[in-house]
């Protein structure tokens, strides 16, 4: 399920600190010129409470009631439907930030083959309380539309909750996140988290832009090889999740294994094939 060593404490902050990097100059910022002291010391202490901090193997509280897109309740374990899912942190009036995670979510999610409600589910949640299900419906149609494929509506979720359902999740998925009073918005971190059917977490992908690869093969490995085909197996052996970057990079170690794995088989089939060869040779002979 999971690959690569597990994410130590420091790790993480500095995990976080790649999803600062795109926050940092996402999030309108009062010009220094005309914002006042506190303002600025204000935003200093918001920024400090934000980051993503990863919780590799930790199970999601499943019992969590939320509101669907439709405005019915829903219980977040109902979602997790024998398949992997990709849980996308957001608010649906974000000015800029979430509007880019979600596009670059979608422009990976058109190269794969593998379809929502299908191969996998998406769980897209928002950090506001105050936001209500029309909001996240009219997201919904824009995303499907921009997604462009019909099948996948029952399989990506627009959820809204309350304050205490929305603190627990994002606490289980280590988001951090914190409301800046001085522009009236939430300052936040960008990334994609990927669970598993049983709702443990397993890959985590920073930043706005996201490799079709790496989110593909982070699908394969929490479906347990239950998705995907010969080809996604052999590069989950040839490629190695590093949980520092949210990527995966050509594994040495394990195609040199592979690699001698081959050779033994191979080396043993032209034993065998010889020893029969001679063996009907030595028949003939008689």
């Amino acid at each position: 399920m999971l690959t690569g060593k597990r994410f130590q404490p420091k790790s993480a902050a500095l995990a976080g600190t790649l999803s600062l990097a795109v926050l940092s100059w996402l999030l309108p910022i009062v010009p220094a010129a005309s914002a006042q002291p506190d303002t600025l010391q204000t935003q200093q202490e918001v920024f400090k409470k934000v980051g993503i901090d990863q919780r590799l193997d930790q199970q999601i509280p499943l019992d969590l009631l939320f509101r669907d897109e439709a405005g019915a309740e829903v219980r977040l374990g109902d979602l997790f439907n024998g398949r992997p899912v990709l849980i996308t942190p957001v608010y649906y009036s974000c000015p800029m930030l979430c509007n880019l995670i979600l596009n670059g979510l979608v422009k990976a999610l058109k190269i794969l083959k593998f379809t929502p409600g299908q191969d996998f589910d998406i769980i897209t949640f928002s950090i506001n309380p105050e936001e209500k299900p029309d909001l996240a419906r009219e997201k919904k149609q824009n995303y499907l539309a921009e997604y462009k494929r019909p099948k996948a509506a029952p399989g990506w979720h627009f959820l809204t909750g309350d304050q205490a359902s929305i603190t627990k999740l994002t606490e289980a998925v280590g988001f951090r996140y914190a409301y800046d009073p001085s522009i009236k918005e939430y300052a936040h971190a960008a990334g994609v988290i990927v669970a598993t059917p049983q709702g443990k977490l397993s890959h985590y992908f920073y930043g706005i832009e996201y490799s079709p690869k790496d989110i593909r093969l982070a699908l394969v490995d929490a479906a347990q090889g239950k998705i995907g085909g010969v080809i996604d197996q052999f590069l989950l052996l040839c490629y190695h999740y590093d949980p520092l970057t949210g990527k995966y990079g050509f594994a040495v170690i394990g195609f040199l294994r592979l690699f001698c794995a081959l050779t033994v088989a191979a080396l043993a089939a032209f034993i065998i094939r010889s020893l029969l060869s001679e063996r009907k040779k030595m028949k003939a002979g008689v």
